[in-house]
C-alpha cells in the first residue's frame, strides 16, 4: 500500500497567506529589514520562487502587510464612540498588530503608487479626517494633532521608551487621560483690573 507524501506547511490555496503569516513572525521579531523571500520559501515549505508568484519581490510583500494593516485598522476606527476613543483603538491596533504597524507608514519599504494600498490607507485617514471635522478651525491641522498624538504614543509603546514611564499603568487608560490633559479647554483668563 502506498505512503501518502509528507503534509505541507500550508494548503494550496493558503500558500499567500502562509507567506504573510510567515513574514508578520519574522517583522514582529526581527523588524521588516530582515525579510527575506527566499527564507520566508523555506519557512513555509515551498521552492524560493513560490512567494515571488504572489508577491513580485520584497517591497510587494511588505506592501500587502501595509495595505491588510491598513484594513485591519480601519475597521478598528470604525467602531470608536468618539475622537479619544478612535486614538485609544488606534493604540490598541498598534499593541494587537506591531507587525503590520512597523511596516505600514514606511514608504520606502513598499510600493507606493499600489492602487490597493493607496485605497486601504485613503480610508483610514479618511476615518481620522472624519473624527475631527468640526473641532478645530483648521481641520487639516487638527488632523496631523490628533493623528500625530496617536501615533507617536503607539511608537513610543512599541519602542518601550513608555515603560518607565506607564510605571504599570494600562497604556489605553493612560493614553486616554493623555488626550484630555492636551485638549482641555483654556481655563478662563482672569484680568486684574
Amino acid at each position: 500500500m502506498p505512503t501518502e507524501p509528507p503534509a505541507r506547511s500550508y494548503h494550496h490555496g493558503d500558500l499567500r497567506r502562509a507567506v504573510l503569516t510567515a513574514a508578520l513572525d519574522v517583522i514582529a521579531a526581527e523588524g521588516p529589514t530582515a525579510l527575506s523571500l527566499r527564507d520566508l520559501a523555506r519557512r513555509a515549505g515551498v521552492s524560493h520562487a513560490a512567494p515571488a508568484h504572489h508577491f513580485k519581490d520584497r517591497a510587494g510583500l511588505l506592501t500587502a502587510i501595509a495595505t491588510e494593516g491598513h484594513t485591519l485598522l480601519s475597521a478598528a476606527l470604525g467602531e470608536a464612540e468618539d475622537l479619544r476613543d478612535l486614538g485609544v483603538r488606534y493604540v490598541r491596533f498598534a499593541t494587537a498588530h506591531p507587525a503590520h504597524f512597523q511596516v505600514m507608514f514606511r514608504p520606502e519599504l513598499l510600493h507606493p503608487d499600489d492602487p490597493e494600498l493607496l485605497a486601504a490607507r485613503e480610508q483610514t485617514r479618511s476615518m481620522l479626517r472624519t473624527a475631527v471635522e468640526g473641532r478645530d478651525a483648521d481641520p487639516v491641522l487638527g488632523f496631523m494633532a490628533a493623528w500625530s498624538m496617536a501615533h507617536g504614543f503607539a511608537t513610543l509603546l512599541l519602542s518601550h521608551n513608555l515603560d518607565g514611564l506607564l510605571d504599570g499603568r494600562d497604556p489605553e487608560a493612560a493614553f486616554g487621560a493623555l488626550t484630555g490633559v492636551m485638549f482641555r479647554p483654556a481655563p478662563p483668563s482672569s484680568s486684574a483690573g
